[in-house]
């Protein structure tokens, strides 16, 4: 797995903002039961360490950067390719850090887990190999990091089923408590056993769930539940835990649109969604192990209901109010007078975040809400210059 400079990145099939040029490992047939020896195939490892090689990110607990990882592989891949084969490897724990959640008015902070470099390498060769199978069998109801979908597809379906709907259109806002955080790894193995018959996969993939992590204060935990959100692998796990409920709901007829652990179900009445929240918390408490938060969790009209940083109205679909203050506030700190950094960075840091930011908004956005963000982010930097 050395390193080329000359080489172009690969796009991962499997990200649907991505061209999908390298599909040789995952256009095999979606039915096959996959081995430990197809997520070590040589050209799936090239492919994964391409794909985390684009990506960059932080270093895990052993404060290997993604530049420096070749070397360390030219050295000592063999060993690490060796104790996979054998049984013998044990993954090191995610490094935990905290970033503020998005709506800053409830405060607290959401907490990811870095994996080693080698580990990402890793986790996305599982994925890529695991991830046509369960993609064939995944519910068109969900959007959530799978191929060809997103949060702006989930939105607008959303919209399509309140077009539909007419007037008397409510909806059930459903938030799982510390869903990532609280996954039980006996349910999650379970459904994985239902496609997965190699043993040596299924004990590598119960490595990851139980290998802990280090705390911000350096402390050691266990994981005895979970799934670490930072890693390549836990969003594929988390659609498979949770296309469960998508079968349930499916079955019930219900229209819903689910993004990660994130869905909405429509109903024509306040009483008919409470019935539905009920039998909804009830199902994901005793089946799936899941709580629902009741605090967070309710029956709203449609102009009232808050989607992935969008509302939605009958005929139109706008960002959010606190969306929108989010994104100023971000502005706002990239341009301050008092970072103390150079006016390219400050360009720079600018450029990423309004590409990336209007990307994801620019359906909910009106002209005339561009010309007027336009004109305050030009009199944000001729202030900081």
């Amino acid at each position: 797995m050395k390193e080329n400079q000359s080489e172009k990145p690969v796009s991962d099939p499997r990200s649907p903002d991505q061209g999908g040029d390298n599909r040789v490992l995952l256009e095999k047939e979606s039915s096959r039961i996959h081995t430990l020896c197809d997520v070590l195939h040589p050209e799936n490892m090239q492919l994964a360490w391409q794909r985390v090689r684009a990506n960059k990110g932080a270093a895990g607990i052993d404060n290997m950067s993604v530049g420096d990882f070749p070397a360390f592989f030219e050295n000592h891949g063999e060993t690490m390719m060796q104790k996979l084969r054998d049984g013998r490897y044990r993954p090191s724990p995610v490094k935990q850090c905290r970033i503020p959640k998005a709506n800053k008015a409830n405060g607290g902070y959401r907490t990811l887990g870095i994996p080693t470099v080698l580990d990402r390498v890793i986790q996305q060769a599982i994925a890529q190999v695991l991830s046509p199978h369960y993609e064939a069998k995944f519910s068109d109801h969900s959007y959530g990091y799978r191929p060809h979908r997103s949060a702006q597809g989930a939105v607008e379906k959303m919209h399509g089923y309140a077009l539909d709907r007419g007037k008397n259109c409510h909806v059930v806002d459903c938030d799982l408590k510390a869903f990532f955080d609280t996954v039980d790894h006996q349910k999650l193995m379970a459904k994985l056993r239902e496609s997965i018959a190699d043993r040596e996969l299924l004990g590598l993939l119960m490595k990851y769930l139980k290998a802990g992590a280090i705390t911000v204060e350096g402390k050691f935990i266990h994981t005895p539940e979970g799934v670490p959100q930072g890693g390549p692998l836990s969003p594929l796990l988390a659609n498979i835990l949770l296309d469960e409920l998508d079968s349930e709901l499916e079955s019930r007829e219900h229209e819903f649109v689910r993004y990660a652990d994130d869905f909405v179900i429509m109903c024509k009445s306040p009483r008919a969604g409470a019935r539905i929240l009920e039998s909804v918390s009830r199902y994901l408490r005793t089946k799936l192990k899941l709580i629902v938060n009741t605090t967070k969790s309710k029956v709203v009209a449609l102009k009232d209901a808050r989607f992935l940083g969008f509302k939605i109205y009958r005929r139109k679909i706008r960002w959010t109010d606190e969306a929108k203050m989010r994104f100023k506030s971000e502005v706002k700190r990239i341009t301050s007078r008092t970072r103390g950094v150079a006016v390219g960075v400050v360009y720079r840091d600018l450029r990423d975040y309004l590409r990336g930011a209007l990307n994801y908004y620019m359906m909910g956005v009106t002209f005339r809400e561009v010309r007027e963000l336009d004109s305050w982010i030009r009199r944000r930097m001729r202030m900081f210059y």
